[in-house]
Parts: structure tokens; C-alpha cells; sequence
């Protein structure tokens, strides 16, 4: 099931589309990060403003390296034990669509643990959005059954897994800026 779900969402992915799915926090909208289109189409469905900048999934470090030009030592001690997800805003974004990096050059991305993104994010071979499946300003939905009718119609694919999950809450994020400064931006 898992295979197909994946196929179906890459798909998708590839022609700029959106996607709805389940992440290891919340629910998500996704779509390619270097697509600059289809990250205006996440930003038209949430209602957003483009200089509120969206967090970003990859599959492990190596991957990470592509969209951050340095990686602090921090990020890695972090990655390795934190015991629940915790994205990082890294300065210095590269290789992403110039809409979803914010206007200080930085960007978020976190590596989930779970293994639909990982072998999503692995098989696409690149970082995709992970925005909260919201209009902007409303309430972040817990399960697949609070996420608004305007969401599952504003997207073009819903991935069929998870759908019975109960999300307990987004993840942490910390900023950990290449000056050494590191900051909690949410526990």
C-alpha cells in the first residue's frame, strides 16, 4: 500500500501539483520546494502571505546539504537525539524556490521519522513542503477529519494511509544561526 501511495504522490509531485499527507507531526500540503509554482499554489490555498516562510521535509543529511550551504554541528547533534520532531531554520538556503526561503536567506527543513515521507522525500530525491493542511489563521487539524473541505478540494492528490492517525502537535523548531546563536522558535 505504502509503494502505491508513494508512486501516486510522486506523480503528482513531478507536475507541480499538491499533495495532501500525513507527516510525523500533522497532516500536510506538499508539493516540490524548488517549484516555484507549486509553492504559490500552497501559499493561494493556505490563504498565506509568501513572506511567512513554510517548513521543508528531506530524507536524512545528506540530502539536507543540498538546500544548506552550512550546516551547523549543532544540527546534527540535535537530528541524532532529539526524541520528537524538531525542525531547524538554517541560514543560507540554497537550491530552493526563492518563495519559500524567507527574506533573511534562511529556511526550515526537518527530517521526519516516518516512513512514507522518507521514502517519499528519498524516491522524489529532493525537499518537499510541509506546511500544516489549514487555511491560514485557523486551528491546525488533529486528525484527517478536521482538515477543511476547501483544503481536500484545493489539492490534487490525498494520500490514502494514516487516515484514522491522531496528531498530537506540530514540531518543535529551533533557528540555529551559523553565528552560534540558537534559538527556540517553538517547543
Amino acid at each position: 500500500m505504502i509503494h502505491k501511495e508513494v508512486a501516486n504522490a510522486l506523480t503528482i509531485l513531478k507536475q507541480g501539483g499538491l499533495i495532501l499527507y500525513p507527516t510525523d507531526t500533522v497532516w500536510g500540503i506538499g508539493c516540490d520546494a524548488s517549484n516555484h509554482e507549486a509553492v504559490k499554489k500552497v501559499y493561494d490555498l493556505k490563504q498565506r502571505v509568501d513572506s511567512k516562510a513554510l517548513i521543508c521535509l528531506v530524507a536524512d543529511d545528506r540530502m539536507l546539504k543540498k538546500y544548506v550551504k552550512e550546516i551547523p554541528y549543532a544540527a546534527l547533534d540535535i537530528i541524532d537525539i532529539s526524541d520528537k520532531p524538531t525542525t531547524i531554520i538554517y541560514d543560507e538556503a540554497q537550491n530552493l524556490a526563492p518563495n519559500l526561503i524567507a527574506d533573511d536567506g534562511s529556511i526550515a527543513i526537518r527530517i521526519p521519522d516516518d516512513e512514507f515521507c522518507y521514502q517519499l522525500t528519498r524516491r522524489f530525491n529532493g525537499a518537499i513542503v510541509s506546511t500544516s493542511a489549514n487555511i491560514s489563521g485557523q486551528p491546525t487539524p488533529k486528525s484527517f477529519e478536521e482538515i477543511a473541505p476547501e483544503v481536500l478540494k484545493g489539492v490534487d492528490y490525498v494520500v490514502n494511509l494514516h487516515h484514522e492517525k491522531i496528531c498530537a502537535k506540530p514540531s518543535s523548531i529551533i533557528k540555529l544561526s551559523n553565528n552560534g546563536i540558537v534559538k527556540i522558535i517553538r517547543k
